[in-house]
């Protein structure tokens, strides 16, 4: 459930007053730049996971397509944590800060001055995905490329894609959908970066493969690094999948989600294999306050 507060345009108002014309040029277009973000309690402090990251991508997007965040990044970073205490937050959380052309008319032609919109709210979330594992299948959908419109910005229209994957899988009785890129190797997971073990290594699809440069995808090749466990980016040919020992996806909401099954095949013994546990681990200490050498990632709420 929402929280009972948001904040919009500066202001923190009650959630049934955050309303928005219907002549709204996000509605009609998808002209809106979003974050999705994790804060995790730890029974003492609320913290914000990669807060500065996530508000640099933030308004990284927006730029891509002439949309100007007029907000410093300080004033963002108060309302994230803000909306946090405005609605006394005391459990693992999602934070979704977006912005997005208001009142433009039904112009196409989005420029520096159109009018944005700005806001954030919060809800309590715990794990998206069962820890023990998930299905996933290859859908015929392909995942757009920069050939068509630009993949690391992450826009609501971009999206689209995603949520025709996801309804092909969810169709096919899967739990989750990968998209291949246009040249048929494997890009990612509708809202989620794509990870394979083979013989200790980690192998995960290149930007080329229009793949989003995840912050969680970030997180764990950083983990892994500190753990002496190799890591590579490249094209991923689908049949790789089927060779794996292990599979797991990465995404704010995801976090790190094991894949058991792909295409109705095992994937390993069936189970979560050890590699993906051990950064199932780490990451939890990280995220918690456990590991001291990664606090510069947190950012408390009420202290």
């Amino acid at each position: 459930m929402i929280s009972r507060y948001v904040w919009l345009d500066g202001r923190y108002v009650p959630t049934s007053k955050a309303v928005v014309p219907i002549t709204t040029h996000a509605i009609h277009y998808g002209t809106s730049a979003f974050e999705g973000i994790r804060a995790y309690w730890n029974g003492k402090n609320l913290h914000v996971f990669r807060l500065d990251e996530h508000i640099a991508r933030f308004r990284r997007s927006g730029t891509y397509y002439d949309m100007v965040l007029d907000r410093t990044d300080s004033e963002m970073r108060a309302a994230i944590t803000g909306i946090c205490r405005k609605n006394a937050i005391k459990k693992s959380c999602y934070i979704r800060p977006f912005y997005f052309v208001g009142e433009h008319g039904i112009s196409l032609h989005v420029t520096k001055k159109a009018p944005i919109r700005t806001a954030v709210f919060v809800f309590p979330m715990g794990r998206l995905f069962e820890k023990t594992g998930i299905s996933a299948c290859v859908v015929s959908w392909k995942k757009f490329s920069d050939e068509s419109t630009p993949v690391q910005a992450k826009m609501g229209g971009n999206y689209l894609n995603s949520i025709i994957a996801t309804g092909e899988a969810k169709k096919a009785g899967a739990d989750e959908a990968i998209l291949l890129d246009y040249s048929g190797n494997v890009s990612e997971a509708p809202g989620e970066n794509i990870f394979v073990v083979r013989n200790g290594r980690l192998f995960t699809p290149s930007l080329d493969s229009s793949a989003l440069d995840g912050i969680t995808r970030d997180t764990v090749t950083s983990i892994a690094g500190d753990l002496d466990i190799p890591v590579e980016e490249r094209p991923v040919p689908r049949s790789e999948m089927m060779a794996a020992d292990e599979i797991f996806l990465t995404g704010t909401a995801a976090e790190i989600t094991p894949v058991t099954i792909v295409d109705g095949k095992k994937i390993g013994d069936g189970r979560p294999g050890d590699v993906t546990k051990k950064l199932v681990s780490e990451y939890a200490d990280i995220v918690m306050g456990k590991n001291k050498g990664y606090m510069h990632w947190l950012t408390g709420v009420y202290t």
